[in-house]
């Protein structure tokens, strides 16, 4: 049952983030309610309505024709001009930013829901208007149907102004970038807040019976709970050997247990493992690291040429990098009796930082004003490392030296050059 489960949520995100899954969901309401409709106007519902409530019912063939074509041809419009907007918000944003940043914006929900609308209300247009019998008197006319209709096309119409200013707002590179900061730092919290200081006290797993993967993909993410109760059940630990993001291999490590366990176990071992060909900010908060690097790379390329943007980039990077410094490298998963029963591996400090600042400082180099604000990226760090360890603050103090070198070496104006030493100096006095 808990395999079952874990196969079920892991399928329904993977299809959440699919852009057709809400619209394809409403598209089958709007059908069945049609369909509903149809079975209730059989039942005389309009008959009785225009006898207590006239003002409810349409009670002429031509003119509900009329509107119901009218509908159809309309939405049909609105729906071309949507997905039209949202394939030319996303070739800008590949184009302009990162391809990286695709799968948030295909994932939006609120557009996803309003193509839903439209389809779902089409849907019910064309099946209303199908129902209209060729000679059809007032008493077999949907009446009442076609009243919904006129509402159903209001609210859509309402909709589509939403979509325009949703949309105009979206392909603005700073709400791209916030959205991608605020989703990494609400999961960094999380993990910060749910870390323990007893980092050492986990065994070592050297000798521990180690299980190769059974198939290949992104390790996206792993039912923690259901591991862990499973680990409690035959009274053994584990390690997770890979970083969550990573490429894994068929046939590579990923698992190391302090015990060995019949394949019953193994299998429901592997149920826990959610594998994926995408990667998602909510999983994994590396991936915003990336993202706002590759956008403030892209930004500075000759191309486009818009240093402002990779100012803003390095500014929700700096903030990103003060809550990972009261990050552990190494996370352990607890019982409910407060046992370590899961080590889980993550990207080390000093490599999500030499991974970020190696790409910067190969392509804003040249340019003062970026270097300035890398440096002050690291002089932020190095002001806030009350809960940092002592390998953080070395780290940090060589990105420094190697960011001076580059800048150093690029630069050329006697003027920049003096404002780089006196900017290093002050920080590492």
């Amino acid at each position: 049952m808990k395999n079952f489960l874990n196969y079920t949520i892991k399928y329904f995100y993977k299809l959440e983030s699919k852009i057709a899954f809400y619209p394809t969901v409403l598209s089958l309401i709007g059908t069945i309610f049609a369909f509903v409709m149809i079975y209730a106007e059989s039942l005389g519902v309009s008959d009785y309505l225009i006898e207590e409530a006239p003002l409810l019912v349409v009670n002429d063939t031509e003119t509900a024709r009329n509107l119901l074509t009218t509908f159809v041809a309309g939405l049909i419009s609105i729906m071309v001009f949507s997905f039209s907007m949202v394939m030319i918000l996303l070739s800008q944003a590949s184009s302009n930013f990162s391809p990286r940043v695709l799968p948030g914006l295909i994932s939006n929900r609120r557009h996803q829901v309003i193509l839903g609308i439209y389809n779902s209300s089409l849907l019910y247009c064309i099946f209303t208007l199908v129902s209209i019998e060729p000679d059809g008197d007032k008493y077999q006319l949907p009446g009442f149907s076609v009243l919904l209709a006129i509402f159903f096309m209001t609210f859509c119409l309402g909709a589509f102004i939403y979509f325009i200013h949703s949309i105009s707002q979206e392909i603005q590179i700073n709400n791209i970038m916030s959205r991608i900061f605020s989703v990494a730092k609400k999961r960094l919290k999380e993990l910060v807040n749910n870390q323990t200081d007893e980092k050492n006290k986990f065994p070592s797993t050297d000798n521990w019976t180690t299980l190769n993967s059974k198939k290949s993909g992104y390790f996206q993410d792993i039912s923690l709970s259901a591991m862990a109760n499973l680990a409690d059940e035959v009274e053994m630990q584990l390690e997770v050997v890979p970083v969550k993001g990573t490429y894994v291999f068929k046939n590579t490590p990923v698992l190391k247990m302090s015990k060995e366990v019949d394949e019953d176990t193994i299998e429901k071992v592997f149920s826990s493992f959610h594998y994926s060909k995408s990667e998602r900010i909510e999983d994994n908060y590396l991936l915003a690291f990336k993202q706002l690097t590759e956008i403030a790379v892209k930004a500075m390329s000759p191309g486009i040429n818009d240093p402002g943007t990779a100012i803003n980039a390095i500014d929700y990077l700096t903030e990103l990098f003060l809550l990972r410094l009261q990050k552990q490298d190494q996370s352990i998963y607890r019982d409910k009796k407060n046992n370590p029963v899961i080590l889980i591996n993550t990207v080390s400090f000093k490599q999500l930082l030499f991974n970020v600042m190696t790409a910067l400082r190969t392509y804003c180099k040249h340019d003062i004003i970026i270097v300035q604000k890398l440096m002050q990226m690291l002089a932020s760090m190095l002001d806030n490392n009350e809960k940092a360890s002592e390998d953080y603050v070395k780290t940090i103090r060589q990105e420094i030296e190697n960011l001076y070198e580059d800048a150093k070496n690029s630069i050329q104006n006697t003027a920049d050059l003096k404002l780089l030493k006196t900017t290093y100096n002050t920080i590492l006095g």
